[in-house]
């Protein structure tokens, strides 16, 4: 989508990352050929970059570097992405900005026996980080000795494939907080602000999935205090531009310096809505040379934002592994009012292994957080995703569980609201009977749709047309009797002795439906159905598989031999995509617990 927008475009490498976006050289020779004039870059591309122009002339690399001279980085200068991006280095930073920082081992852990050593010393649970890391990679947590050298081993092996440094520092694991972040925005002239905080507590191994603005939980001294020390920190290292400075935030309100993001946040855009200042347009005029247009009393929280990420990945194995694949359909709620979409696919592009599986970044904006949550509910419910697993479902679920709808959160939300890990939607008996009058309701009416041809009878000579049916239809909890009769364009349909009345445009051909229960409104997707009555329905965001049969075809499906199982007794399934870069058996060897690494 990028390249459709971009009045000019170049292709910078195939797709592995090392090859493309993280290849220095080719990004230089784009940037010379096209003589741009200005550019934002990976952090670690940019760090090269800025480092080669600060050297002497005759040090500097054979590529034509003079000719860029002139181009300006979008961002902050070398020193405060190297401070900031080294956990280790912006730690001690902090610390003598005077900022709040987590207890723990300030140095490089050498190895497993040191990672042992220090953890004991400062106390267990302990959090084992890469010093390079972000985006929760390099991560784990770890409660015994055990725990620490296998985490030590680990993090160290994902941080050098991920970062290409696999140095790692350990500290004191705060349990059960809060993840809120400080966006800041600094200019060339000394002048810094901070404008207001995101809640990013929702998340899966330590990756974000539901951020809002502002926090339930902060009161205006904890955000003032949060905000000072973020811009303190800012000025420590003299940065520019936008930035993120995050932070845990205890049950008492206490917060702890996390580390300090620079450059422009997935979850930018809550920030946005409710200040109405563009985080872009200002990175810009930064990197230009302007001083900041606004004050810090000039800054506002006006109404609450919401944002879900939107990624291709199931969230029924460990809350979303990627998953892979073509949209073949592909829809964005945008004839919602107050919703914004942030994407880069479009129907029909791929979701490969090479790139984060995130398909959209879902954004809704209301006076007040009840309304953003609303329309956030509505808006995952018309989002068409088709040809790719997405997890559309846990989001919706998160989103109207009474806890987070409290604000009773902490980044722990998902495993102690599905221990068991998430089953996706559980229906009321109202639900369920809701879905099924809509499910017999779809079926009528294919079935209707399917007698007719332009308008007319297929078959002149037919009868007409029948006003009442008996169907089974097949749920997951068992075999329903379903009877319906059709006046106009509504349904009457009995079901489990309850009478609903389904009315709806019945426009078959649309991937959205709008169906009316008994004068509740729902959007319902049908995904697929098959000549066998197996019909796909997403409801209130799950996926609900059903079989529909009249009633006799239902009295003679027992008589049908059903088909076995796939025997998977002797086959190895990875859970995700990916490359398999070891196997450490060999013909003959005995395995007792047996791991794929991938």
């Amino acid at each position: 989508v990028h390249v459709k927008m971009a009045d000019e475009a170049a292709c910078v490498g195939p797709a592995p990352t090392s090859k493309s976006y993280l290849n220095m050289d080719a990004i230089m020779e784009v940037i010379r050929k096209t003589r741009a004039q200005a550019v934002s870059l990976n952090e670690s591309i940019c760090c090269s970059w800025l480092l080669i122009f600060s050297l002497p002339p005759k040090l500097k690399p054979s590529l034509s570097l003079q000719a860029l001279e002139g181009v300006t980085f979008i961002g902050p200068d070398t020193h405060a992405i190297q401070a900031m991006g080294d956990k280790i280095e912006s730690k001690l930073l902090a610390k003598n900005a005077k900022v709040n920082t987590i207890p723990g081992f300030d140095g490089v852990v050498k190895d497993a026996d040191e990672a042992v050593r220090i953890a004991r010393e400062i106390g267990y649970p302990v959090m084992i980080k890469a010093s390079a890391g972000g985006g929760g990679k390099g991560m784990r947590i770890a409660w015994d000795d055990e725990e620490t050298r296998e985490g030590f081993r680990f993090s160290s092996q994902e941080a050098a494939s991920s970062f290409g440094d696999d140095r790692l520092l350990i500290e004191k694991f705060i349990d059960n907080p809060r993840h809120i972040e400080i966006q800041v925005l600094a200019d060339k002239h000394g002048n810094a602000l901070w404008l207001n905080e995101r809640e990013c507590s929702i998340q899966r191994r330590n990756q974000k999935v539901v951020e809002e603005a502002p926090s339930t939980f902060l009161d205006p001294e904890t955000r003032r205090a949060m905000g000072e020390q973020a811009v303190a920190l800012a000025k420590a290292v003299k940065y520019s531009s936008a930035g993120t400075v995050e932070f845990l935030v205890d049950s008492s309100k206490n917060f702890y310096f996390l580390e300090m993001n620079t450059r422009l946040q997935v979850e930018h855009p809550v920030t946005e809505c409710i200040t109405g200042l563009d985080l872009v347009q200002e990175m810009i005029r930064v990197a230009k040379g302007y001083p900041l247009r606004h004050k810090q009393a000039d800054i506002p929280i006006n109404g609450w934002a919401v944002e879900c990420r939107v990624y291709a990945e199931d969230p029924y194995k460990s809350f979303g592994l990627p998953s892979i694949g073509r949209l073949t359909q592909y829809q964005e709620p945008l004839h919602l009012p107050s919703v914004r979409v942030d994407s880069g696919i479009q129907q029909g592009s791929d979701i490969s292994i090479y790139y984060d599986p995130m398909i959209s970044k879902l954004i809704t904006y209301g006076s007040n957080r009840a309304e953003a949550l609303k329309r956030m509910e509505e808006a995952l419910d018309n989002y068409v995703i088709r040809g790719v697993t997405h997890n559309i479902s846990l989001l919706r679920e998160v989103i109207i569980h009474p806890r987070f709808v409290q604000g009773d959160i902490s980044t722990k939300f998902l495993p102690e609201v599905y221990p068991d890990g998430f089953k996706g939607h559980k229906l009321t008996d109202l639900e369920r009977r809701q879905l099924l009058a809509t499910a017999a309701s779809l079926y009528v009416a294919e079935q209707l749709r399917s007698q007719r041809f332009l308008g007319t009878q297929r078959i002149p000579l037919a009868k007409s047309q029948r006003s009442s049916w008996e169907l089974s239809v097949n749920l997951e909890d068992g075999v329903h009797p379903v009877a319906v009769s059709k006046s106009g364009s509504s349904f009457s349909v009995e079901v489990d002795g309850m009478k609903l009345n389904v009315t709806s445009e019945w426009n078959l051909a649309s991937p959205l439906l709008s169906v009316t229960i008994d004068g509740t409104p729902r959007t319902v997707q049908r995904l697929s159905r098959d000549a066998s009555g197996n019909l796909s329905i997403q409801f209130l965001g799950t996926v609900y598989k059903l079989q529909i049969l009249t009633k006799v075809a239902a009295e003679l499906s027992k008589y049908m031999p059903e088909k076995a199982a796939e025997d998977t007794s002797s086959i190895l399934r990875s859970p995700m995509p990916g490359t398999v870069v070891a196997v450490s058996v060999k013909p003959g060897d005995t395995v007792r617990n047996p791991r794929i690494c991938i």
